[in-house]
């Protein structure tokens, strides 16, 4: 069993999430986290989601939601162990944090999608705008969704 939930900035489960979204997407392109860059997210929405084994709670996925203005929110670091993906739990997140930015009273929300995830993303809704671009080295679009 699983439970997704909004994660405070610095805690000890923020710092799970940043071990798993550095083995899950840095490490593989070379890239490492900098405290500059994390110092970032404070005023960001931080979603995790945790599988309860044995008695401790261990972070399976987790995403970043970052303000862009009064309707836009960009998705950011979205990530699922190697283990979970293709299970369910990405789509599951992503519902979480389309939930929560309409909390927030956002009405679009847009990403910078690796060329691999756009097939997952666009069948939860997300059309690509624009042409193809590199960003950490990789292909990727810009995708977006008006949400409801």
């Amino acid at each position: 069993m699983y439970q997704i939930r909004l994660l405070e900035y610095g805690g000890g489960e923020y710092r799970d999430m940043v071990k798993l979204r550095d083995k899950v997407l840095r490490k593989p392109l070379g890239l490492h986290f900098t405290e500059k860059y994390l110092q970032q997210e404070v005023n960001d929405i931080l979603i995790g989601c945790f599988e309860t084994e044995e008695e401790n709670q261990v972070i399976i996925g987790c995403c970043v939601l970052s303000l862009i203005d009064d309707e836009l929110v960009q998705l950011r670091q979205m990530a699922v162990r190697e283990d979970f993906q293709r299970s369910g739990i990405g789509r599951e997140i992503l519902t979480f944090a389309e939930t929560e930015a309409l909390k927030e009273g956002f009405t679009m929300m847009m990403m910078h999608a690796r060329k691999a995830a756009v097939p997952f993303y666009e069948r939860l809704g997300y059309q690509s705008i624009g042409e193809e671009f590199l960003e950490v080295g990789i292909p990727h679009y810009e995708m977006r969704k008006k949400l409801k």
